[in-house]
């Protein structure tokens, strides 16, 4: 296992685990709460086919603690700079060519929320607690929540959840699409983990990187270019599974 900035990282079969480290409430430190570089390194392993994000304890994350986000204002370069490397690390998440699953329980506020909506499947334990409630400080969501919360549940209701500062629970949270599975709350990490396991076993990683980014480009590209490139890709890995089973025989022969 390895730590850094209260986030730590280890490997289990080939599912990486990013845990938030900073109990009670799991605090992120900063908004780039794990170095870009750290987080690219952790994430470049050939054998790696999925990764978890969980919060150690009973709680997934508070979020920033705006009150020391303010006191590391100093002009708005700095704020900006440390604003544009928090978003540039969820932005690296979401672009992952493997299922990222953000497993979360107690509660998911703020930053860590946006943490959750940056990865891929969010699973939630059903006493699992939700909002934004940056409004209450004069602010708003800064590292993309806004986007990928509208993105998920629609204009309305993104604005209801971002202007209200209100929480919500599980079961609402489904409702509106911000989270995909509602498990007890002692099950999350091993439903996480099992999910993975599912969906990438057996799997080659070229044909997981494959959906991943066929799945990407038909949310970036338009309707045309996105199927163009999932032919392409259907025809690469044909000619290469054609060719491995070819192998096969005449190896057997």
């Amino acid at each position: 296992m390895e730590t850094i900035d209260k986030i730590s990282w280890e490997i289990r079969s080939d599912i990486g685990i990013i845990t938030l480290d900073n109990p009670p409430e799991n605090y992120l430190v900063q908004p780039e709460f794990v170095p870009l570089e750290v987080l690219k390194k952790w994430t470049s392993y050939d054998y790696l086919k999925g990764i978890i994000i969980c919060g150690a304890g009973k709680h997934f994350s508070g979020g920033g603690k705006l009150e020391n986000l303010f006191r590391m204002i100093r002009n708005k370069e700095n704020i900006t700079e440390s604003m544009e490397k928090g978003k540039a690390v969820l932005d690296h998440l979401e672009e992952l060519e493997i299922p990222v699953v953000a497993a979360i329980q107690g509660i998911c506020f703020g930053g860590g929320l946006e943490v959750a909506l940056a990865s891929h499947i969010r699973v939630c334990a059903e006493n699992a607690l939700f909002a934004f409630p940056e409004i209450n400080q004069g602010v708003i969501p800064g590292l993309g929540g806004t986007v990928r919360c509208f993105g998920k549940t629609g204009f309305p209701r993104a604005m209801k959840l971002i202007m209200s500062g209100d929480m919500i629970n599980a079961e609402d949270a489904q409702e509106m699409n911000l989270v995909d599975f509602i498990v007890g709350k002692q099950k999350v990490f091993d439903f996480s983990f099992s999910l993975l396991q599912k969906l990438t076993r057996d799997r080659p990683l070229t044909v997981i990187n494959a959906v991943m980014k066929a799945l990407k480009n038909a949310r970036s590209m338009s309707i045309e270019d996105a199927m163009k490139e999932e032919t392409r890709m259907f025809c690469e890995l044909a000619l290469a599974e054609a060719s491995r089973r070819n192998g096969s025989r005449e190896t057997k022969k």
